[in-house]
């Protein structure tokens, strides 16, 4: 398999309120939601960085779509890693993820591999790292 990961689809219990989080809380660009006119078909999509896409989509759409039964949600399943070039930023993301409605998880901190990283959980509970790697250069 090669790695070609182009979309990221995480489950939401309200669709509008996770635009809103994503888009206006968080800034990410979208063109909102689309799909409204199949049942089960209504997602919203925002982009990332190369061509990467982050979709959001009803549990009950993405249960029925792919047959399995509706669950409990965990957030140590998994975590979104948005990595940032300072530590500086680091404080910033985690404030405007928390100013839009996010719940702290871990503030931001030294880590113990020489980085600086906090946790924060979206409203629908999925668990993500702001993150400054000390030996990654990320590009603007």
């Amino acid at each position: 398999m090669k790695p070609r990961i182009t979309v990221i689809t995480i489950a939401v219990d309200d669709l509008d309120r996770a635009l809103r989080f994503y888009r206006d809380g968080l800034g990410l660009p979208t063109e909102g939601i689309f799909g409204t006119e199949f049942e089960y078909g209504a997602v919203a999509f925002f982009d990332l960085q190369h061509g990467v896409k982050l979709g959001i989509w009803p549990r009950t759409s993405l249960a029925h779509d792919t047959g399995l039964p509706l669950g409990t949600p965990s957030p140590t399943e998994m975590t979104l890693g948005h990595n940032v070039s300072s530590k500086a930023e680091v404080d910033t993301v985690m404030a405007q993820a928390q100013k839009a409605g996010a719940m702290i998880v871990k503030p931001p901190q030294e880590t113990f591999w020489g980085g600086y990283a906090g946790y924060f959980l979206d409203p629908d509970r999925h668990l993500w790292e702001v993150v400054w790697n000390p030996q990654w250069k990320i590009p603007d």
